[in-house]
């Protein structure tokens, strides 16, 4: 019983997806050189046609879950979370969904609703919305999203490092988010994949009937 209400807990924490220390903004100044990072960092989000990276995500009390999160422009997500988690989350470019199979309940929210839009649409929310935060070391690059007409969305910070061999030259290393209930949950990417083969039919799913509905 615990663990499905951890699983459950911890997915819906992804939807908004932190650690407070990281989205407070340090002493630190941002340096010239570095204003320019904004426009790098939605380049570099531009610039990922499809992306495939293994992740773990956080909780509060050191809940800790993995799996692997597959991204396709435009719009389209999806986290498959470890075989004893039955809940899946993906977005099909418009709709965010998620579903926990052993309860047999289904969430959806547009995908602008969300702090995730910022990852799936940089163009619309990272360009408008997004403020570059002082960092401590040069080759990272932190940037926290927030639309201030809608602070019921929550606040996503994305976290890139500086990787030439990446594209756009900046690599989304992880992220936190605080939602509007202030649940903080990290995300950190690893082995991360461009440029893959993706099939659409990967961000369709097994749709279940809600208990409520028998």
């Amino acid at each position: 019983m615990m663990k499905r209400l951890f699983s459950r807990a911890i997915a819906i924490g992804a939807l908004a997806l932190g650690i407070p220390a990281l989205v407070s903004v340090p002493v630190t100044p941002v340096h010239a050189a570095q204003r320019g990072d904004l426009d790098r960092a939605v380049q570099a989000l531009r610039a990922v046609s499809t992306m495939r990276a293994d992740f773990t995500q956080f909780g509060r009390g050191g809940q800790r879950l993995t799996g692997v999160m597959t991204l396709k422009r435009p719009g389209k997500i999806r986290f498959q979370y470890q075989k004893d988690v039955p809940v899946l989350i993906v977005s099909d470019g418009y709709r965010l969904t998620m579903i926990d199979y052993e309860v047999r309940q289904k969430q959806v929210w547009p995908v602008k609703n969300s702090p995730l839009g910022a990852l799936l649409d940089p163009g619309a929310d990272i360009a408008r919305f997004g403020t570059l935060m002082p960092t401590e070391h040069p080759d990272v690059v932190s940037i926290r999203v927030r639309d201030p007409k809608h602070p019921e969305y929550g606040t996503m910070t994305l976290i890139f490092r500086r990787n030439a061999s990446t594209p756009g030259g900046l690599e989304l290393g992880s992220w936190v988010a605080i939602d509007a209930q202030n649940k903080v949950t990290r995300v950190v990417l690893e082995n991360q994949r461009y440029g893959i083969p993706v099939s659409d039919n990967l961000f369709r799913y097994r749709d279940v009937e809600s208990r409520s509905k028998r």
